[in-house]
């Protein structure tokens, strides 16, 4: 398949969070502020890129020579959750504005099941080692501009005058929703598989 189509399917067509519904916990709660959401795309672009290299070598030189596809989910856990933590003491290190800014959703990504979701995906679409990576890079953009958008809308909503019984979660969940009908304008953009 062509590398382009594999990175527009998966930032536009197939988005982990507005068509897929995965990682809506990081989407809803790091949204509240475009830097903080910067920084968590940041960390799930990393996330995103390690793990599936290391399922796909993982699943592609163990698990499938050695004939233990059953353990799959759990290897994928137990990586994303290695991912996740050498992450966490990176940000913890190198910025800890935005380590205490990010707070419990950084720990959280290695629930985030876009970040497994996307692993077993590379492996059930059967990707090469190229084309998972541009999957990746393709996700992690997507779960990017779906966070960004978010967060720049939930900006500028803080301060417009919203109708009392529609402030909060409300107005956060109607807004997702709709910018969720946006993404699906995309479907006719690439052939899906």
């Amino acid at each position: 398949m062509n590398i382009l189509v594999i990175v527009l399917l998966a930032m536009l067509t197939e988005n982990f969070v507005l068509s897929k519904f995965l990682g809506i916990c990081p989407f809803l709660g790091v949204s509240k502020k475009i830097s903080t959401a910067a920084g968590m795309s940041m960390a799930v672009l990393f996330v995103m890129l390690v793990a599936s290299l290391l399922t796909y070598t993982l699943s592609t030189w163990v698990l499938i020579p050695m004939d233990v596809t059953y353990l799959q989910t759990i290897v994928f856990i137990l990586v994303i959750a290695s991912t996740v933590q050498l992450t966490e003491m990176a940000i913890q290190k190198l910025s800890p504005s935005l380590y205490d800014a990010l707070g419990i959703f950084l720990p959280l990504i290695t629930t985030n099941c876009a970040v497994l979701g996307l692993a077993v995906l590379n492996i059930d679409k059967g990707y090469n080692l190229i084309e998972v990576l541009f999957n990746a890079i393709g996700a992690a953009a997507g779960f990017a501009i779906a966070l960004l958008l978010f967060a720049g809308l939930r900006e500028k909503m803080d301060t417009a005058n919203i109708p009392k019984s529609f402030r909060g979660a409300a107005i956060a969940f109607v807004t997702a929703g709709i910018l969720s009908l946006a993404f699906m304008g995309f479907s006719g953009l690439a052939p899906a598989n």
